[in-house]
């Protein structure tokens, strides 16, 4: 989802290992660092369970889906700002100040967000918790690359990947540890400072990044740092580093230069963001973050009404998630990135598909509405009560009817014909003293678990694949001289998608019914399948001059299937845009 994992083979994971006694040192700085992306992964998906407290807390918040939206994509908010300020930050300041910085808003943002008063307070600290998201997804992987050892760099910094994804399944774990305490949703939104502190503490000790130091002018500084990662190689990482920075400075003058008309005439750049763009925009747009901000909700959704097993099996796609995380460190160079981005998209189009049939069969076979019953309590929704003819009335009809109206379900079986009642603290617990289960989100239904068998296909169709690849892809498609604008772009472009999809995500399951949501994603990945096939090339094995050529002389680029690098010379649907 956010983040990528960098190309590493398991050579390089055994040599980390060897380094837990070799020189432990390196190991600091990477863990010490990696703290940035478990919080960016813990406060990404911490907000899905604790939502469900808030609800229950706030009214306004149950009743207004925009509030709701409010409270998860305001941190998107912040991560936006906080990802376009974070560049210049980690220029100016050092890696090491722009992570304290992150720190101080993830711990600000916590301590605001667990002593909210009201949702506004809330929403302002969820504002600062993306603020420090944006920041520590630039500066705590960069760090990283550039404290470690050339050999082992790409497994370290896959090992920040790990922790976004570990984060949240953390998040989820920790949900689940504060279902039955007093405060719920506050202890798991607070719970976020302690790591924060942790980190700014162990930051004290580490030392800069010696890249940066080396382009301040502090090369003394650098070279001592350089030659405790590297002991006898310091000196010949000492001259790469001062070959690269020059190189770096000498793109960055020529940089200064490139006007962005004129680079957007330049055939092989236009295409590959033609490409990259695409595939960071499908992405988002294949619905994934809905699953990862709104899976509790989903899972509700779908018919289980408890908040805790919501969590519980919301559990199985976090863990999914990041299981997936490391199954593409294996395809992803065994089977290139574009067959793994179709594989991949082919099962997130075909597990949509079934969540589709899934909940459209829910939403149309819920249980009837009993008078008997819902003239058992004394609170029947307004919106039923003044109804000409309730004869035909089920579950879906009564929350669908009104935001303020819920469905308690019969005694005996949850199936059988239900009350449809008024939202109310009073109301629910007159439903859960008689042992009956409360719905306010979804209705009951006999198909729920395939709906969760939909959801874990959908994580471990779209993790190893379109979780990474864009992410690689957009390494590897820009000609360096274009490499920070254009990756500029398509970082901008998925941030912006993201917004876009989890502001919207329940506002469309109220209006248009979460059956035909899950079908507009499952229609995207359809033609996302179609725009990868046909637009984006395979880059696997590839230098970037050749990547460059090839994006030049065709714009089309069907047959993945035939290895590019055997067959330099064929032209494979070559069209002149």
């Amino acid at each position: 989802m956010e983040g990528g994992v960098p190309d590493v083979d398991a050579s390089a994971f055994r040599e980390c290992l060897s380094l837990s006694h070799k020189n432990p040192y390196i190991l600091q700085l990477a863990f010490s660092a990696g703290i940035g992306g478990l919080l960016f992964g813990y406060d990404t998906g911490v907000i899905s369970g604790a939502l469900l407290y808030i609800r229950d807390e706030f009214v306004e918040v149950a009743q207004k889906t925009w509030m709701q939206e409010m409270i998860v994509s305001m941190a998107l908010v912040g991560a936006i700002i906080g990802a376009a300020v974070g560049g210049w930050l980690n220029d100016r300041f050092g890696r090491k100040a722009t992570i304290f910085i992150a720190d101080f808003l993830f711990f600000t943002g916590s301590v605001v967000m667990a002593a909210a008063p009201n949702p506004i307070v809330l929403i302002v600290g969820r504002l600062f918790v993306g603020l420090g998201v944006g920041a520590a997804s630039m500066a705590s992987p960069l760090y990283i690359s550039e404290t470690s050892p050339t050999k082992i760099r790409g497994a370290l910094v896959a090992l920040n990947s790990f922790l976004i994804t570990g984060g949240q399944f953390l998040s989820y774990l920790i949900n689940l540890a504060f279902t039955k305490t007093s405060g719920t949703w506050r202890w798991m939104l607070g719970v976020a400072a302690l790591p924060a502190l942790i980190q700014i503490v162990l930051m004290f000790w580490l030392p800069e990044s010696p890249r940066w130091l080396y382009r301040q002018g502090k090369e003394e500084k650098a070279k001592a740092i350089l030659r405790k990662i590297y002991a006898e190689d310091a000196e010949d990482e000492i001259q790469t580093l001062h070959d690269q920075v020059q190189l770096e400075i000498k793109l960055q003058d020529e940089a200064k230069d490139i006007k962005i008309s004129e680079m957007l005439k330049t055939k092989s750049v236009r295409r590959g963001l033609y490409a990259g763009v695409g595939l960071q925009i499908f992405q988002q747009f294949v619905g994934i973050n809905t699953v990862m901000y709104y899976s509790p909700t989903i899972v509700q959704l779908a018919g289980f009404a408890s908040n805790q097993t919501a969590l519980l099996l919301s559990l199985i796609t976090s863990g999914l998630n990041a299981f997936g995380s490391i199954l593409s460190i294996y395809f992803i160079d065994r089977t290139g990135r574009k067959k793994l981005a179709l594989i991949s998209l082919v099962g997130v189009a075909c597990s949509l598909a079934l969540l589709t049939a899934i909940f459209q069969v829910a939403s149309t076979h819920s249980p009837m509405v009993s008078p008997v019953a819902t003239n058992h309590f004394n609170n029947t929704c307004s919106s039923y009560a003044s109804a000409a003819d309730t004869s035909s009335w089920h579950c879906m009809n009564c929350l669908k009817a009104n935001p303020v109206c819920g469905f308690c379900a019969a005694k005996s079986d949850k199936l059988l014909p239900g009350a449809c009642l008024a939202i109310g603290e009073m109301t629910e617990k007159e439903c859960k003293a008689e042992k009956r289960e409360w719905y306010t989100e979804g209705c009951p239904s006999k198909v729920g678990w395939v709906a969760i068998l939909g959801l874990a296909l959908y994580i471990i169709s779209f993790s190893p694949g379109m979780g990474t690849v864009p992410w690689v892809m957009n390494s590897e498609l820009y000609p360096l001289r274009y490499r920070g604008i254009c990756g500029g772009i398509a970082s901008t472009a998925l941030w912006i998608s993201n917004l876009i999809v989890s502001q919207t995500f329940l506002t469309m399951t109220k209006s248009i019914g979460t059956s035909w949501t899950f079908l507009v994603f499952g229609v995207i990945a359809a033609i996302a399948v179609f725009f990868v096939l046909v637009f984006v090339p395979e880059t696997k094995g590839l230098p970037i001059e050749e990547v460059e050529k090839m994006l030049e002389d065709r714009s089309v680029n069907f047959k993945f299937w035939e290895p590019l690098e055997k067959k330099p010379k064929k032209m494979i649907g070559k069209i002149q845009s």
